[in-house]
C-alpha cells in the first residue's frame, strides 16, 4: 500500500513568522508531527511520502504514486484541507481523514469529499482503518467511542519523512490531555482532563532518533499543558539531564505550561537544567471576574504577574497568550491587557479575539442562549467572534485591534525583549550550570551571518529605534553575552509582526463593516437585547 500523507497549508498567522523564517531560509515553524505519528501507527510494510503544504506543493508524480491519500488538519487549516481532498478525488484517489477538525467537525469533512474519517486518536482508529483497506471497503467512519488510548505504547515517529532542513524546530509530545476545566478549550473536549503520559525511555528514543538524523537546533514540546502530570514530567526530567549531558547539549526546548508553573521551583530548576528556554503560558487577561467565569480557576490562585515574573526568574522565556471578548467583560479589556504585557515585559504576547469552539463548554452554553453567529470557529486573529458577546461586537473588536495595533508597536515589542532579557540573562548566570565543550569547531553559518547583517540593516539603521536598538544591544552583550543570540532571534520576530499588526487591522476593520451593513443586532450588548 503506497500513502502519500498530506498537511493543509496554514493561513498567515500570528505563529506563521514567514518575514522571520525567509531571515533564514526556513520554510515552516514546526513539521507535522500527528502526520509523521499516523505514519509510525500504520503498518510498516507499507511505503509513506509525506507533503507538508507549508514547504511545497504535492508533485503529480506523487499523486500518480499513491494508492491512498490521507490529510489530517487544525481548523485553521481548514480551506486547504478541503482543497487537498478535492485534488486528490479529481485523481480518483480513496481519501482518508483525520486530526482535530475532522474529529470535531465530521461533516464538514465529509462534505468535502473525504472516502474515510478516522475519527478521534488514531492509537484506536487507524487499525480500524487498516482492516477496512484491507478488507476493500471504500467508504468508512472510524470512532473511539470515548476510549482515551494509553500513549506508552505509541512507536517513535517516521521523522525521516521529513524534509527536515525546512523547519526552525523540530517537535515532539510527551503527554494528551489537560487537568483543567476552561469554558473555551477543545483540548479537554478531544483529549480529556487526564493526562497521559509516555514513558521518559520513549521521549528519550524519540530525541535520540532526531539527534541520528542530524538535528541540533530546538525541539518544541508540543504539549497543551506540559505540566499536567508534575509527577510524571519530573521522572521525565531527571532523565533526560544525564542524556542531555552525554550528548553534549544538543538540543534546546520549548513548550506549553499552565500558569501553576510558577507554584514549583524544583520543577522550574529542572526545566532549565535540561536547557528548556521557552515556555508559553496560557494567561488569557489578567481580570479576576473574567478568569472566574470562563472556569480557568488556576490563574486566580495566586497574582498573575507575580507567578509570571517568578517564571522569568527562574531562567524560563515567556511567550503567552490572551484573550478579549469574555462575557461580562468590563469596558478597557484589550488596554488592561497591554498595560499587563508592558508590565511583565513579555515579549511575545498572543492576542485573539475569544472564539467558541465546536463542541466545548463555551460551545454548547452558547447554543443553549442562541449565541452563537455562524458555527464556525478557527482560533485566527484576523477573524472576528463567532458569537454575540455581552457587550458590543463594535466595542470589542475596536479594542482588540487596538490593543493588537499597540503590542507590535516596534519601540514598545523592543522595550519588552531588553527588559525581558534583563531578566533572564540575571537568571541563567545563576542557574545554567556549566557545560562541557565540544572540541569540535563550529563552522560559521553563512545564513545566520546574513541574517544579522539584514536584522541590524532594518532595525540597526532604518527604523526609527536605531539608537534603541543599538543602546539594548551593547548593553545585553556588555552584561549577558550568554543570551545575546536568542535576544536577537526575539527581535528578528518584529518583522514579522510589523507586516502581521497591518493584515489583522485590515482583515478585522473589512469583517467589522460587513458586520454593520449586515446585521445591526450583533453590534448592541446581549444583556439589553
Amino acid at each position: 500500500m503506497r500513502v502519500l500523507l498530506i498537511y493543509p497549508e496554514f493561513p498567515q498567522s500570528f505563529w506563521s513568522f514567514e518575514n522571520t523564517l525567509k531571515l533564514i531560509n526556513l520554510k515552516a515553524q514546526l513539521p507535522p508531527l500527528g502526520m509523521v505519528t499516523v505514519a509510525a501507527l500504520l503498518p510498516q510494510t507499507w511505503e509513506f511520502k509525506l507533503v507538508d503544504r507549508n514547504v511545497r506543493e504535492v508533485t503529480e508524480a506523487e499523486w500518480d504514486w499513491a494508492d491512498v491519500v490521507i490529510v489530517s488538519a487544525m481548523i485553521v487549516q481548514k480551506e486547504d484541507f478541503a482543497r487537498q481532498i478535492q485534488c486528490a478525488k479529481q485523481r480518483g484517489k480513496l481519501v482518508a481523514v483525520g486530526g482535530p477538525y475532522a474529529t470535531a467537525l465530521p461533516e464538514e469533512a465529509a462534505a468535502a469529499g473525504a472516502d474515510f474519517l478516522v475519527l478521534d486518536e488514531g492509537e484506536i482508529t487507524l487499525p480500524l482503518l487498516v482492516t477496512a483497506l484491507e478488507r476493500g471497503d471504500t467508504r468508512g467512519t472510524f470512532r473511539a467511542n470515548g476510549e482515551k488510548p494509553a500513549v506508552t505504547t505509541t512507536p517513535v515517529p517516521r521523522f525521516d519523512l521529513l524534509e527536515m532542513d525546512a523547519y526552525a524546530e523540530m517537535s515532539v509530545q510527551f503527554s494528551r490531555g489537560c487537568p483543567f476545566q476552561c469554558e473555551f478549550c477543545d483540548i479537554i473536549v478531544l483529549y480529556g482532563r487526564k493526562p497521559r503520559t509516555k514513558t521518559p525511555e520513549q521521549l528519550l528514543a524519540e530525541l535520540q532518533c532526531l539527534y541520528d538524523l542530524g538535528w541540533r537546533k530546538s525541539v518544541f514540546v508540543v504539549d497543551d499543558n506540559f505540566i499536567g502530570n508534575k509527577r510524571n514530567v519530573k521522572l521525565f526530567l531527571q532523565a533526560l539531564k544525564p542524556w542531555l549531558e552525554a550528548h553534549n547539549y544538543p538540543f534546546s526546548f520549548g513548550t506549553e505550561a499552565s500558569v501553576n508553573l510558577a507554584e514549583d521551583q524544583e520543577l522550574m530548576d529542572l526545566m532549565v537544567a535540561c536547557n528548556f528556554g521557552t515556555v508559553f503560558l496560557g494567561i488569557e487577561t489578567p481580570d479576576t471576574d473574567s478568569l472566574e467565569r470562563t472556569r480557568k480557576f488556576q490563574n486566580n490562585r495566586d497574582p498573575l504577574r507575580e507567578s509570571v515574573l517568578t517564571i522569568a526568574r527562574s531562567g524560563l522565556r515567556i511567550m503567552a497568550g490572551f484573550i478579549i471578548g469574555f462575557d461580562g467583560e468590563k469596558r478597557g479589556a484589550g488596554q488592561r491587557i497591554v498595560e499587563f504585557v508592558q508590565d511583565t515585559a513579555i515579549p511575545t504576547a498572543m492576542l485573539s479575539m475569544l472564539q467558541a469552539l465546536p463542541d466545548t463548554a463555551l460551545w454548547h452554553r452558547l447554543q443553549k442562549e442562541g449565541r452563537l453567529l455562524n458555527g464556525k470557529g478557527d482560533i485566527h486573529q484576523a477573524t472576528l467572534m463567532n458569537f454575540a458577546p455581552t457587550r458590543s461586537l463594535a466595542e470589542v473588536t475596536r479594542e482588540f485591534i487596538d490593543a493588537f495595533w499597540h503590542l507590535y508597536e516596534p519601540e514598545s515589542m523592543l522595550k519588552r525583549t531588553y527588559e525581558h532579557y534583563l531578566i533572564l540573562g540575571e537568571a541563567r548566570r545563576k542557574r545554567y550550570q556549566k557545560r562541557s565543550k565540544s572540541s569540535e569547531k563550529t563552522p560559521i553559518n553563512w545564513v545566520y551571518v546574513r541574517a544579522l547583517l539584514i536584522l541590524c540593516w532594518r532595525q540597526g539603521i532604518k527604523r526609527a529605534t536605531r539608537w534603541q536598538f543599538w543602546l539594548y544591544l551593547g548593553h545585553i552583550l556588555w552584561r549577558y553575552p550568554q543570551v545575546v543570540s536568542s535576544y536577537l532571534s526575539v527581535c528578528a520576530q518584529a518583522e514579522h509582526f510589523l507586516e502581521y499588526r497591518q493584515i489583522v487591522r485590515r482583515d478585522i476593520e473589512m469583517q467589522l463593516e460587513e458586520v454593520l451593513q449586515a446585521d445591526e443586532m450583533v453590534l448592541v450588548p446581549v444583556t439589553s437585547l
